[in-house]
């Protein structure tokens, strides 16, 4: 009797179970130890498999690393995209900014409150803050271009110029990316009172407070000119 064998150029279904074991691992060491300290070997040993599996799939460090942003990105991209779309449509520029800011914090929150994607968050923070991160390219190709599309639509909104747009979005990007890297802190400072895994809660509070910091902020520039 003969034995039987996947065909050429497909790959087993055990092989997709290693590449899914091998993205999760790297995505928490990655998140866990930054892109330089984290190894191959390292990704291998928590994936369950051996280094020269993790190099047949991603070729190398770099490769891995992107592909975990790509495994993850289409999802609160496409998100973004679609509460800014909807920003776009809002007549009221003071309602048009409330959905700018939601369009851009509550797919990065909702995705750090799922268990599956925990650590994506961190890691997402970190590479955000990484001087080398233009080396990699990974935000200039996947982010960058909505966030761009977000600036222009907060020049549309507020009554300030492309700086004003630039520096809110700024303030914006920033409250999420460090509500994102939270590892437990400020949970243990305000004894439970916050929580930023509980998306909900943090966007009752920030929304409200970005808004008025964007608008007071504004407000202070303009009487300054």
């Amino acid at each position: 009797m003969k034995s039987m064998k996947s065909r050429p150029g497909k790959p087993a279904k055990n092989d997709f179970s290693a590449r899914s074991r091998i993205l999760t691992a790297a995505e928490e060491l990655f998140a866990e130890l930054g892109f330089d300290a984290a190894s191959m070997r390292q990704i291998a040993l928590k994936a369950r498999v051996p280094v020269a599996l993790v190099s047949y799939h991603f070729k190398d460090k770099l490769g891995l690393y992107r592909a975990v942003f790509e495994a993850r990105s289409p999802n609160y991209i496409e998100q973004r995209k679609a509460g800014l779309t909807l920003a776009q449509m809002e007549h009221d520029p003071e309602r048009r900014l409330e959905l700018i800011v939601k369009a851009l914090i509550v797919p990065m929150l909702k995705l750090r409150s799922a268990k599956s994607s925990v650590h994506f968050g961190t890691l997402s923070a970190r590479e955000a803050n990484d001087p080398r991160a233009v080396e990699r390219g990974i935000m200039q190709a996947l982010v960058d271009p909505v966030a761009l599309a977000a600036i222009d639509l907060l020049q549309k909104t507020l009554p300030g110029g492309r700086a004003d747009a630039g520096w809110a979005f700024q303030m914006i990007i920033g409250t999420m990316l460090f509500i994102m890297a939270d590892t437990g802190r400020l949970k243990r400072l305000t004894g439970g009172a916050c929580d930023p895994e509980d998306a909900d809660a943090t966007l009752r509070h920030i929304v409200p407070m970005l808004l008025d910091g964007v608008r007071g902020t504004l407000t202070i520039g303009s009487s300054r000119r």
